[in-house]
């Protein structure tokens, strides 16, 4: 069974179109959590455009309570700026269960590649993860379907990753998913956990988890998009069932 993690960024992002506390973040969350997700993403970033640090403080306890996981992604380069404490300082003060590494810039409009892990990447990133890492924490990359990167991913100490599938959404052809499906046997061979994400949804989901039955993916647009049409509880009922 894939464990599904809901991205609630696109929530955060309708709220702050307004400058109110409409959806509110945390009611919505709950929603999720009464549905049976097995946890919350977040994407955090330095302008704050969806995502504050008194949202991640408020998720992190409402998983804790509900007795699911919690994962914060961002870039680790991410410093202090305005309100936003820096990527690597929230993640050592919350403590989640999981965080992910992505090689993101500040100003982009979402997360499109995987890390290219050499030269001062490689030996930066070996720090990090040694400083995030701990018996709460686990740390996962973001990654294309690339073998050498992994394997790149596997020696810096990392626990998981996580695969870019951008691509297969895209163009979800035989030979494109066959390049997911190598990857997640290759890094389950070398002993890392595997996770998937970006544009999965309810059409290319199950064929994706047909090949490679990742650990868990995490899933946000495609997820708030459907539930404008069908309803939150529903849809998410609906992907939860593409991951048993």
């Amino acid at each position: 069974m894939t464990k599904l993690s809901i991205n609630v960024n696109k929530i955060a992002w309708l709220r702050n179109a307004r400058g109110e506390n409409r959806p509110n973040l945390l009611e919505t969350s709950k929603i999720l959590v009464d549905c049976g997700v097995d946890g919350i993403t977040v994407h955090p970033r330095p302008d704050l455009r969806h995502i504050t640090p008194d949202d991640v403080y408020d998720l992190s306890n409402l998983c804790k309570n509900s007795n699911i996981e919690f994962n914060i992604e961002g870039n680790p380069y991410s410093e202090k700026a305005k309100d936003y404490p820096g990527f690597i300082q929230l993640v050592k003060e919350i403590e989640p269960d999981q965080c992910t590494l992505v090689p993101d810039s500040p100003d982009q409009l979402t997360s499109d590649h995987g890390w290219q892990i050499d030269g001062k990447d490689h030996n930066v990133l070996i720090n990090i993860i040694e400083e995030l890492k701990t018996d709460k924490t686990r740390v996962s990359l973001f990654v294309d379907p690339d073998i050498k990167q992994i394997e790149n991913i596997k020696s810096i100490g990392a626990n998981r990753i996580e695969l870019y599938t951008g691509p297969y959404s895209l163009n979800p052809i035989a030979e494109v998913l066959t390049s997911y499906e190598t990857s997640y046997h290759y890094a389950k061979s070398i002993g890392l956990d595997v996770n998937a994400g970006h544009d999965l949804d309810l059409v290319n989901l199950k064929p994706f988890l047909d090949r490679a039955p990742v650990d868990e993916v995490s899933i946000g647009h495609a997820l708030i998009s459907d539930a404008l049409i069908d309803g939150l509880d529903t849809v998410t009922k609906k992907y939860l069932d593409l991951c048993k």
